[in-house]
């Protein structure tokens, strides 16, 4: 443990921190999941409306760091590809 009270606060803060990193990440994959488990069941609408929901959830992570720029674009751009294919776009 540190003894300089800055590094303990520094400690506590990125503790708080890397907890709600996680359950935002996890949200966001249960989210790509959602989408993909819509997809396979050839469920249009619900994958649209889920897509959505994950387009939301990705674009959040990377604004607030979690994810880069790129893997944001390409995860979305995924998605997005497999719900045209069962759209028929």
């Amino acid at each position: 443990m540190a003894n300089i009270k800055s590094a303990k606060k520094r400690i506590l803060t990125s503790k708080k921190k890397s907890v709600l990193n996680n359950d935002f990440k996890s949200s966001m994959k249960t989210a790509i999941k959602k989408v993909e488990k819509s997809v396979q069941e050839n469920n249009v609408e619900e994958a649209l409306k889920n897509l959505q929901i994950a387009t939301k959830r990705i674009d959040k992570a990377q604004k607030i760091g979690i994810i880069k720029k790129n893997t944001a674009s390409r995860q979305k751009s995924r998605l997005a590809k497999k719900v045209n294919e069962i759209s028929g776009k």
